[in-house]
């Protein structure tokens, strides 16, 4: 009771001060009472026999082995017990990255005041002269709000890309374009290292082609955020954990792929220098994909009236990229940390594009022999950078912080193509297109955590975001009438978008009897958006204020506390960012067109969810039942429309398919999410996750819906040979997805990977093949709205790829306590998608 009646009398004690906190366990001396003995000690690493500051302490009774007092080791290394009672205990020492240690038959006696001296604890697992110390960890982690996808242990993702690990991710898939879904939702926001990143500004799905999934640790799924979390939409977050070392000393590696899809080169060293940590790295990565595609449309004119569409494109597209990583962690103090860190990227794009098209009205027969498009290097570059710099300060009690932190988000993009179009009679137009965007994201953010007692923990905090958003196209036509390249006035403008957030949340945590564990939090969200038009007098004007709560409970139960259940509620706010509210017309197909809507309001959800876990010797069960429900969900909306209102110059009875963003859609999903995995033997590894769930799409603006049951799955395999060799086999399968107007097919995708180690382990040599059974795979879209259109399109993408990879470690670590890292985490806008 006393937690709840807690809550709403947070307000007046939110401005106590670190200062102002009662000590650890490294008390002064106090005399001993009657009854009552002292207790004290030193814990050091038994490596480098330097103190472990923070290692906890636990005073245990040695008969029931019931908890009777704990505590934390100061910066020292040192604790002390004061009014023990008299009696025999065990002793228990741990921290992070290091072997329990426990004393057995530790005596206490009336007013005496023993010391257990200097204490060895032993790092969890040490591989001298080689790079990583490190505890061993399960594929798959389940965590109260999240699920955990160790990428590093999946010898598979070796010289892939994050596309590729994304995929293999629990809950997750990827659509026909590459852009992420959580749950069959794309509403959801990606994040690197808890940070948004200028490289993701552009286009997410290249951006996760391109980056090496050798660079990534896990993957994070966060499907029950608290209140300290952006209001980030219906369907969750998704954070990219990148590889960094947390040692002392030299470390460093380097890797190369080489493949017929990707190949990538990439560096990195870390060096820790006393109080300072520098971590470096460089890359180089280029990716390749092509696929073709046939389309068939009907439109319906009038009663009566029909015209008939077929197309055939073949699409190459290339992606080169340089991206580097350059940061410091300086310890001030003990407890107070410095970081400042800086990533860039330089990616350009090369692409082409051949077409040919036949369109049949009544009277009107309109047959494109070639539309060739092509996208050159110099023409089309996307430069990025991001900065942070942070203060951490840890306070005397565990868990007490006080952060203040900071981040410049920036990104440009050049997109330009040249378009020739043939008929029979030879060429008969031209096309070019430029378009330079320009994105800004400025943030800070404070944040403060105070223990209230060994289990409750307090947070509040605040935030800005500054975002500023530019878009200037212009399109320039030749009809070969003599006249040249002149510029097309309605297909050319400037958009300038600015959205301000200013959000404060209130978070609180406890647990109850060892068993039962809350937290509970609300967060109250501020936005104001401006959009102007440079070439009209249209303005975009939203101001809104959310207040977003959320309620987390779980109780652990079984003899050893195995198994678990869960459950959450929570509202989310999902903003659309400037790809789906940038208003340029996209038309190089030449029979649809495509554009963003300026006039997007963000979406709303609830989701609800009730999850069990269990584990048992070498094994885990992980089951989520769920619901989400969305009320004015952001939909791609395909409508035929007179090729006149596209073309100011068309005079031709012609249909163009043009599609647009609304808020037009009810959306709610409901299902059930399975995951597991076993060890049948010490050397063989299965692993396995299924996600079910039942959709629901419907407009009552448009009158028409969706719905249907979908489901995805991964299912892997992996064994551990002698001599160090290891093979591992897994397979994705996804059905159909559900979207507004239609639906896009199923899929299925297959790996299989040989890892030898080398050198001591300190190498290994990595073959991937992918889809080796089959070329390429089908993505089939059927799209439809009766006496209006129906359209199927059918992609072939070319997906089998084989890539041998190479990594090398080296350097020597010592290994030491892992100071706190803070980290901004913007996740509040939804990315462009095709429905979902």
């Amino acid at each position: 009771m006393k937690h709840l009646i807690f809550i709403p009398a947070f307000i007046g004690l939110s401005q106590s001060l670190l200062a102002q906190a009662p000590a650890a366990v490294a008390a002064p001396a106090v005399k001993a009472t009657a009854g009552q003995g002292r207790l004290s000690g030193s814990v050091v690493n038994a490596s480098t026999r330097q103190p472990v500051e923070f290692a906890t302490v636990g005073l245990l009774d040695q008969a029931t082995g019931k908890m009777v007092e704990s505590g934390v080791c100061n910066a020292k290394g040192e604790f002390s017990f004061t009014k023990v009672a008299a009696g025999e205990y065990k002793l228990s020492i741990s921290f992070v990255g290091f072997q329990t240690k426990i004393l057995e038959h530790v005596n206490v006696t009336s007013g005496s005041a023993p010391n257990l001296g200097v204490l060895l604890l032993t790092p969890a697992a040490q591989q001298l002269g080689e790079v990583k110390v490190t505890g061993e960890r399960e594929l798959i982690e389940n965590k109260a709000d999240r699920l955990v996808y160790n990428a590093e242990k999946d010898q598979s993702n070796t010289g892939g890309t994050a596309a590729d690990v994304l995929k293999k991710t629990p809950m997750l898939s990827l659509d026909a374009d590459g852009n992420p879904e959580l749950r069959g939702s794309t509403s959801v926001k990606v994040l690197i290292n808890g940070k948004p990143s200028g490289m993701l500004a552009n286009n997410i799905a290249d951006a996760l082609r391109r980056l090496p999934a050798d660079k990534i640790k896990s993957v994070e799924v966060i499907t029950s955020p608290s209140a300290k979390y952006d209001a980030e939409g219906s369907g969750g977050i998704i954070n990219i954990i990148l590889k960094k070392g947390d040692l002392s000393g030299t470390t460093g590696s380097i890797s190369a792929t080489v493949g017929n899809m990707n190949n990538s080169l990439n560096s990195s060293i870390t060096q820790h220098q006393g109080k300072l940590t520098t971590t470096s790295e460089l890359g180089l990565a280029s990716y390749f994909n092509r696929y073709h595609s046939e389309i068939s449309r009907t439109d319906v004119l009038a009663p009566g009236e029909v015209a008939q569409l077929s197309q055939r494109t073949a699409t190459r597209n290339y992606n080169q990229g340089l991206t580097g990583r350059l940061s410091f962690d300086y310890d001030l103090t003990t407890k107070d940390v410095l970081t400042l860190g800086a990533n860039t990227e330089l990616f350009r794009y090369r692409g082409t594009r051949g077409m040919t098209s036949a369109y049949t009205a009544p009277n009107l027969p309109d047959d494109i022999y070639r539309r060739d498009i092509d996208w050159p290097y110099a023409e089309n570059r996307f430069p990025s950078l991001d900065v942070n710099a942070g203060y951490t300060h840890t306070g005397k009690r565990p868990k007490q912080e006080f952060s203040v932190l900071g981040l410049l988000s920036t990104s440009t993009g050049r997109q330009a193509y040249f378009l020739d179009q043939f008929r029979s009679e030879g060429i008969d137009y031209h096309e070019t297109n430029v378009n330079t965007s320009r994105n800004r994201e400025l943030t800070f953010q404070a944040d403060y955590a105070q223990p209230t007692d060994s289990t409750g923990l307090l947070e509040l905090g605040a935030k800005t975001i500054l975002r500023r958003a530019s878009s200037d196209y212009t399109v320039q036509a030749d009809s070969l009438e003599g006249r040249g390249l002149a510029l097309v006035p309605s297909r050319s403008n400037q958009f300038d978008y600015q959205q301000n957030v200013y959000a404060a949340y209130l978070s609180y945590g406890f647990s109850l009897h060892k068993v039962y564990s809350f937290k509970l939090g609300t967060r109250v969200e501020h936005t104001s958006v401006l959009g102007d038009f440079a070439t009209s007098t249209d303005q975009v004007r939203q101001d809104y204020t959310n207040v977003i709560p959320n309620v987390l409970a779980s109780y652990d139960f079984g003899a050893n506390k195995e198994q678990k259940l869960k459950i959450s509620y929570t509202r989310r706010i999902q903003r659309p960012d400037i790809w789906l509210l940038n208003p340029y017309v996209n038309v190089n197909n030449g029979r649809s067109a495509q554009s963003g809507n300026p006039n997007l309001r963000a979406e709303l959800a609830d989701a609800y969810e009730l999850g069990y876990s269990t584990s048992h010797k070498s094994s885990t069960l992980n089951l989520s039942a769920y619901w989400r429900q969305t009320n004015n969900a952001i939909q791609q909306v395909f409508t035929p429309v007179p090729a006149r209102t596209i073309f100011p110059d068309d005079t031709t009875n012609t249909s163009v398919l043009y599609s647009t963003f609304q808020n037009v859609a009810r959306r709610s999903s409901g299902g059930l999410s399975i995951t597991g995995s076993t060890k049948p033997n010490p050397k063989w590894t299965l692993n396995a996750t299924l996600n079910a769930f039942y959709l629901s799409v419907k407009s009552p603006m448009l009158g028409f819906g969706n719905q249907g049951f979908m489901y995805n799955g991964n299912f892997s395999s992996a064994w551990t040979f002698e001599h160090g060799y290891s093979l591992q086999a897994s397979m994705y399968v996804s059905s159909r997805r559900i979207l507004l107007q239609g639906d896009v097919s199923g899929f299925q995708t297959h790996t299989l990977s040989v890892k030898k180690e080398l050198f001591d382990k300190k190498a290994s040599l990595t073959l991937n093949l992918e889809n080796p059974f089959s070329r390429t795979i089908l993505f089939r879209a059927d799209f439809a709205v009766p006496d209006s259109y129906n359209l199927r399109s059918d992609q072939y993408a070319y997906n089998r790829a084989v890539r041998l990879s190479f990594n090398y470690q080296f350097g020597s670590t010592d290994a030491g306590p892992s100071r706190p890292r803070k980290a901004i985490r913007n996740d509040d806008q939804k990315k462009g998608e095709n429905g979902g």
